[in-house]
């Protein structure tokens, strides 16, 4: 059931369109999965997934909803996210590159920023941010189950960062929090908390969390701007009262030939090059909906420089550790975060004063001559030594804990179907589970 009103505006809103609209809610989800280039399943693997690609989104899938990925050890591996798909349309628009300093403003879950580290290639930095505690956890699980080396995730207000990253960032993204209206047959909460009201609010918080990411952006950078709700106040709307107070930006045009334009015509005293925005209406692609703007900062300048986080020399127990077992390490500098190691990546600012929750990739801790590693970096590797790949049945009670009889000794990295799973430690007769608890599946 669609909320009170809401049709009746788009109703009027979409005319002869509408009946078309309406129609899409009858219809099947058609849900998504986005493979991770960098822990790449075999397809034989995939295969009982049915997937078939989305078109606007490198390796992003529709699946058979029927097959239930999320409950394959592959998803635990970080081998694929699922998200819906018109969800993988403003991460491909940003259009990040390796090597860049890229922001996620309003990052969780994660969908995509781990599509924007899909794109760096694990190069650069990427900073994702969220302002919710509770939301910023869940965003810092998928950025290590995804296997991410070169992020930064934050808990703060947008208006702190801009003063602390003033010019920083060559691209950023604001999924803004929105009223949800593409989330209706997915959410019962955003049918229930839809109104006209609700939707004039979150356009005044998108007004101010997108002046805050002007301020963060380089001159000559490129902002998307996207929201999943096809409210005109919170779209265009939102944009065109973005424009007309920062003349430094304007609409950049893009080929995207698979989504409707925006329409100016929708909001009043229209900006130039609203008819630039992207729209995607259900009932013209397989999707849920969403918009997004691609905006341009004129000039062009290289990102202020900010003082960068200490470097702290690797203790010889990490040193030993990685000798004995041949394990990788990512490209940047070592850095203590409490009692842990990490490895961060060499664009790292000062961390001082920042509520952050993950800098970099977590190794692990050193205790007393010996040296214990962490689960992200076992979700990080493509292969160590010794290394054991596991058979569903024993993924499946790895996965819930349990121990795994083997001839192996010492510190050993499991894996399934190629995608490395986790740790365990053999004496020779059994591995000792260390998948964390929190993970686990009674």
């Amino acid at each position: 059931m669609l909320p009170d009103g809401f049709a009746e505006k788009m109703q009027r809103l979409l005319g002869a369109e509408f009946d078309a609209f309406l129609a899409s809610y009858d219809r099947p989800l058609a849900p998504g999965l986005r493979e991770n280039p960098r822990k790449r399943a075999p397809a034989a693997a995939l295969a009982d997934f049915h997937l078939t690609d989305v078109p606007w989104a490198r390796d992003g899938h529709y699946y058979d909803p029927l097959t239930r990925p999320g409950l394959s050890p592959l998803h635990d591996a970080g081998a694929y996210y699922l998200q819906e798909p018109s969800a993988m349309a403003p991460a491909g628009l940003l259009d990040a590159q390796p090597g860049e300093r890229v922001l996620d403003l309003c990052a969780a879950p994660g969908g995509k920023s781990t599509q924007l580290a899909a794109a760096m290639a694990g190069r650069g930095l990427l900073v994702c941010n969220e302002i919710n505690p509770k939301r910023a956890k869940i965003l810092a699980g998928n950025i290590e189950r995804m296997g991410v080396a070169n992020a930064l995730v934050l808990s703060e207000h947008p208006a702190r960062l801009a003063e602390r990253f003033a010019g920083f960032f060559d691209r950023i993204l604001v999924d803004a929090p929105c009223s949800g209206e593409g989330m209706f047959r997915k959410e019962a909460a955003a049918v229930t908390d839809w109104s006209e009201e609700t939707v004039l609010m979150c356009s005044r918080r998108q007004q101010e969390i997108l002046h805050s990411a002007a301020a963060m952006l380089r001159p000559g950078g490129r902002l998307v701007y996207s929201t999943c709700t096809f409210s005109p106040e919170e779209n265009e709307g939102t944009i065109s009262a973005f424009l007309h107070a920062h003349a430094d930006f304007s609409v950049l045009p893009v080929d995207a030939p698979w989504f409707d334009r925006g329409r100016p015509e929708w909001v009043a005293d229209g900006a130039p090059g609203l008819e630039y925005t992207l729209r995607l209406f259900p009932h013209k692609l397989r999707g849920e909906g969403h918009y997004a703007a691609v905006l341009q900062k004129s000039g062009d300048a290289s990102g202020a420089e900010l003082p960068p986080e200490a470097a702290v020399k690797a203790p010889k127990e990490l040193t030993e550790f990685c000798a004995q077992v041949g394990a990788a390490l990512p490209e940047g500098h070592f850095a203590a975060f409490g009692e842990s190691i990490l490895l961060v990546p060499d664009e790292l600012p000062e961390l001082r004063g920042l509520k952050v929750l993950r800098a970099g990739l977590e190794l692990g801790q050193a205790r007393k001559g010996r040296f214990l590693p962490a689960h992200a970096w076992a979700l990080w590797l493509n292969a160590a030594l010794p290394s054991m790949s596991l058979s569903d049945e024993q993924a499946r009670r790895y996965l819930a804990g349990q121990t795994l009889e083997s001839a192996l000794r010492g510190w050993t990295l499991l894996s399934y179907a190629g995608c490395t799973l986790g740790w365990a430690k053999g004496d020779g007769q059994q591995l000792k589970n260390h998948y964390p608890k929190a993970l686990r599946r009674l």
